[in-house]
């Protein structure tokens, strides 16, 4: 997918280039660029007002030439026109008269009248640092005169490379010969008419000319050329095609893409002076002498019948010239855009990790937790590109790693969605058996707390059985003993699901549970307790119904134990398996021998100390040798505050104690005033074992008392 997703950029690069610049547009209309203090550049505007105060344009020469005359007066470090001059001054005198000579009309002229506003007008070009603009195309036009700088080349001659045209618009020779520049002030075609970049230098007819700002920039300097370096100036061949990299005028170096093209980092230019070209032209424009003096001044028009608005990544509408004013700012301020060699590997880069971390959060198999991840990743890819903007002024394309992520995750969620559903399909049917629909739900929506391949993990293990069940079958039908069976099991599962059991199998009467897996339970130990007192109120109740009664006995123990699917490729099932599973099983075959509905170890009683415990006793149980000390678990929280069964407790522990530490004597003593009081009926069987063992060992006194009872049998 990923592979697949890099292709489609590469193949439909050009589409992406596009999406990427109006990416790039966002960030510029978010974020222009930073006013200077000083930019250093002033823009000269024809604009409506001035053409109702002085006249519909063109504008006779003489004025034009006043205007460039004031602005030297001022100190104006260049002076550079973004239109071009292309037809003699309809207005002037010398052309008016020769008409009507032609109509046979003769005009008598003063002498010292001045016939040819062209001239006037070539003369303040010469008088002034001027730079002509000149407009390149392919249409042809006026024969272009050669730039007036002078061209270096650093590495490779760039022609093959820059924008090139067939000819262009040039101004009247007189006015080219006066002028101490001649710059370019085309705009490169565009995609979509939106002015992105600005060319520094461009291909006319064979010849290289500058672009206009740069040609400004040098006469303002008082350099003789320009320098254009390309990608193998150090000699040295990289492993892309040679491109230009930059374009050097006097001590200011700018920065280009391949095909000498400028990226302009627009700002709007609301610290730039714009001078209305009516003021200048009124009282010589004496009172605009200070923002003047030592800036470059580009005179153009924003005035719309004069087709010089364009479209810029920040505006629908501006005026061409304020484009070229960027340009010279942004030199002059040594602010750039910058687009590195290594950009587009960083980018890729960024695709590809962005694109495996996706990949490892769809692993999971969480459709909400992938879309967040999708959402994260798309969102730290642009954030990236916008630091790199913000910060550094870069421009990091984040188009292919929202392609891949968009690629990867589209392919991959419908297989995601379905796998989902399928797994919950499966969860639901492999543990309806086991589980409350709650928990089976609850497993469904969190498959992946599922470890089917077996686990270890804490749990608390129940067995139970019906007392004497084996006699009991002999005295029932095969039929009668089966709906006794479905009779009492029925209530008993009903119990453990309610507790959030996991039933892991019936045999016969005997039932086994545990808790804390598949999922994780909270106080499971407890809940098992609860559990084991649920089922002998239920056996209660269903003896009620019964002419004779059942009595069952439960087990519990509380440890770690391997669980999981458990079988043959053929048949398997989920389980648990383990010492404490064994444990448990031993603990409920004791239930019998010691009278008791519940037992519990150690374990589960110190997790469930709030419930009513009475130590039942300390027994090496077969197959173990450590000793394991077992409780009798006879009612829940309420009752284990109840003030008889306190005194039945600490009357029991009382004797226990005694009985331990070998003072047989005082053992009988303080079991006979146990009595057969009722809180202590649940533990007649109990107390009537203890008084046999106390009457064995005051008969035959043993050697080296430890007080721990050995079970010879399961």
């Amino acid at each position: 997918m990923l592979l697949l997703a890099l292709t489609l950029d590469i193949t439909f690069r050009d589409g992406f280039s596009r999406l990427a610049d109006l990416v790039f547009d966002a960030f510029q209309r978010a974020a222009p660029r930073a006013a200077t203090a000083d930019p250093g550049v002033v823009v000269v505007d024809i604009d409506e007002a001035s053409l109702q105060r002085i006249g519909q344009w063109p504008w006779p020469r003489d004025r034009i030439g006043q205007a460039v005359d004031v602005l030297g007066g001022m100190g104006a470090a260049a002076i550079a026109f973004d239109m071009v001059f292309t037809e003699p001054d309809r207005t002037s005198l010398g052309p008016q008269l020769q008409r009507l000579r032609a109509q046979g009309i003769e005009v008598q002229v003063p002498v010292g009248a001045v016939l040819d506003n062209d001239a006037l007008f070539a003369a303040s070009i010469a008088r002034n640092p001027v730079v002509m603009g000149v407009a390149l195309s392919d249409e042809g036009g006026r024969t272009l005169l050669p730039p007036v700088a002078g061209l270096s080349f650093a590495g490779s001659d760039p022609r093959d490379y820059l924008d090139a045209t067939r000819g262009g618009l040039s101004n009247l020779p007189a006015l080219t010969d006066a002028a101490s520049g001649i710059g370019s002030f085309s705009f490169p075609p565009a995609r979509d008419n939106i002015i992105r970049t600005l060319p520094l230098a461009a291909v006319a007819a064979g010849q290289v000319y500058p672009g206009l700002g740069v040609e400004a920039l040098r006469v303002a300097q008082g350099a003789s050329g320009l320098t254009l370096r390309s990608s193998d100036a150090s000699g040295e061949v990289g492993a892309g095609p040679v491109a230009m990299t930059s374009v050097r005028v006097g001590v200011l170096e700018l920065p280009v893409m391949a095909d000498g093209r400028f990226r302009v980092h627009f700002s709007g230019m609301p610290h730039m002076t714009v001078i209305p070209a009516w003021q200048l032209l009124q009282d010589d424009g004496a009172a605009l002498a200070d923002k003047v003096e030592g800036r470059i001044v580009l005179i153009g028009t924003s005035a719309i019948g004069l087709r010089d608005i364009v479209a810029t990544p920040r505006v629908a509408a501006e005026p061409g010239v304020n484009v070229h004013a960027e340009l010279i700012d942004q030199a002059l301020n040594q602010q750039f855009l910058q687009r590195p060699d290594w950009a587009r590997g960083a980018e890729v880069l960024a695709a590809v990790v962005a694109t495996l971390l996706l990949l490892a959060v769809l692993r999971l198999g969480r459709p909400v937790l992938s879309s967040l991840a999708l959402l994260v990743l798309v969102g730290g890819v642009f954030g990236c590109a916008w630091w790199a903007y913000r910060s550094h002024a870069m421009l990091l394309d984040p188009l292919p790693g929202l392609l891949c992520l968009l690629v990867v995750f589209l392919t991959m969620m419908p297989a995601l969605l379905f796998l989902g559903n399928r797994e919950k399909r499966f969860v639901r049917t492999a543990f309806a058996r086991y589980l409350s629909p709650a928990l089976v739900e609850r497993l469904s929506q969190d498959a992946q707390a599922l470890q089917l391949g077996g686990q270890t993990r804490q749990i608390t293990v129940l067995f139970s059985d019906i007392r004497g069940f084996t006699t009991l079958s002999e005295q029932l039908s095969p039929d009668a003993l089966t709906a006794l069976l479905n009779h009492y099991l029925t209530p008993m599962t009903d119990v453990l699901l309610a507790h959030e059991a996991t039933i892991d199998k019936y045999i016969g009467d005997a039932i086994m549970a545990f808790w804390n897996a598949p999922m994780d339970i909270a106080d499971h130990p407890r809940k098992a307790c609860l559990a084991a007192l649920g089922m002998a109120d239920a056996v209660a109740a269903l003896n009620r119904t019964r002419a004779s009664a059942l009595r069952i006995g439960v087990g519990l123990h509380c440890g770690d134990a391997c669980v999981g699917n458990l079988g043959s490729q053929q048949r398997f099932s989920y389980s648990a398996i383990g010492d404490t599973v064994n444990l448990a099983s031993r603990v409920e075959g004791l239930t019998k021998f010691y009278g008791v509905t519940v037992l519990v170890t150690e374990a589960v009683r110190a997790q469930a100390a709030d419930l009513a415990f009475v130590e039942v006793d300390r027994v090496r149980v077969v197959g173990r040798g450590e000793p394991v000390v077992l409780h009798a678990l006879l009612g829940d929280a309420r009752h284990a505050v109840d003030a008889a069964f306190l005194a039945l407790a600490r009357h029991h522990a009382a004797m226990l104690a005694s009985y331990r530490q070998g003072d047989f004597q005082q053992a009988r003593v303080l079991l006979q005033a146990l009595g057969d009081t009722p809180a202590a009926r649940p533990l007649q069987a109990l107390h009537a074992l203890y008084a046999q063992r106390i009457e064995h060992l005051l008969d035959q006194p043993p050697e080296g008392w430890d007080g721990i009872f050995t079970a010879t049998s399961k």
